[in-house]
């Protein structure tokens, strides 16, 4: 059965960093496009960052340019999401997701195969 799974998240204070994770298992998930997004209860949820089947195709939601940073190791089957600087407004729930194809431009919420059941990240002031 596919499934992907976050980690990492946690409490942290304004200017620390975290990073999480995001694990498949599963047949399925080669090659595949991860991405990762997030979601507050007074937002819907947003784009973060993706990332390509061979890691050299990146894409990066500009409220995170230069402090969050997308990679992966295929032989872990793993994703990593290291964000730098955390702000309070980088509150949220944060899921990860894939979509079968080695990558992709199209990060609507609707186009993802599979998703994440999320970890929170919450950046005290």
């Amino acid at each position: 059965q596919e499934e992907v799974v976050e980690s990492g998240g946690g409490l942290v204070q304004a200017g620390e960093s975290l990073t999480l994770s995001c694990t498949t298992s599963g047949r399925t998930f080669s090659p595949c496009a991860m991405g990762w997004f997030r979601q507050t209860p007074e937002k819907e949820r947003e784009f973060v960052a993706a990332i390509g089947w061979s890691g050299g195709d990146t894409l990066t939601a500009d409220s995170v340019k230069g402090r969050f940073t997308v990679s992966r190791d295929n032989d872990k089957n793993t994703v990593y999401l290291q964000m730098n600087n955390l702000k309070p407004e980088d509150t949220a729930e944060y899921y990860c997701a894939a979509q079968l194809v080695p990558w992709t431009t199209n990060w609507e919420t609707g186009n993802m195969d599979y998703w994440g059941k999320g970890t929170l990240v919450a950046v005290s002031s």
